[in-house]
């Protein structure tokens, strides 16, 4: 699916792969990249593609939870929240990622609750681009 028209564009631009930098272009970003232990690098204070993806996912999905929501007229409380659980694992060719988006509607009705979260699955950029390629795992805490 590709936009109509772009209505923001940024770049990024990543030196040293997984044990490097990466910076924006505007310079308001800035990261240490490590390889985790878990993919047998030495870990350390860098941060890695999958927290990346994990944090851009849920703040997005958060975004398009609390669109859906105010569509439907239902007020969120402030604590809303979005946690994505981003796993990589060996597939056949490679590697793949697994998500899972945690949603936490805290006095939200929890049928409202999951309707509220599959509407924002359909709307969310994250959501689509990753549909068909990714299992995104959708739950109500």
């Amino acid at each position: 699916m590709i936009p109509d028209k772009i209505l923001y564009e940024t770049a990024v631009t990543a030196h040293g792969g997984r044990e490097g930098k990466a910076r924006s272009v505007e310079g308001s970003f800035s990261v240490n990249l490590s390889v985790p232990k878990g993919l047998g690098g030495p870990g350390g204070e860098g941060t890695n593609p999958e927290q990346l993806f994990a944090a851009g996912y849920a703040a997005c999905f958060l975004g398009a939870v609390k669109l859906v929501a105010r569509n439907r007229k239902v007020a969120l409380p402030d604590d809303t929240s979005i946690t994505a659980k981003v796993g990589i694992g060996p597939v056949p060719v490679g590697y793949a990622l697994a998500v899972e988006l945690v949603a936490s509607l805290p006095g939200i009705d929890r049928a409202v609750a999951e309707e509220i979260v599959a509407g924002a699955h359909e709307r969310c950029p994250y959501s689509n681009a990753t549909r068909g390629n990714v299992d995104v795992k959708l739950t109500v805490a």
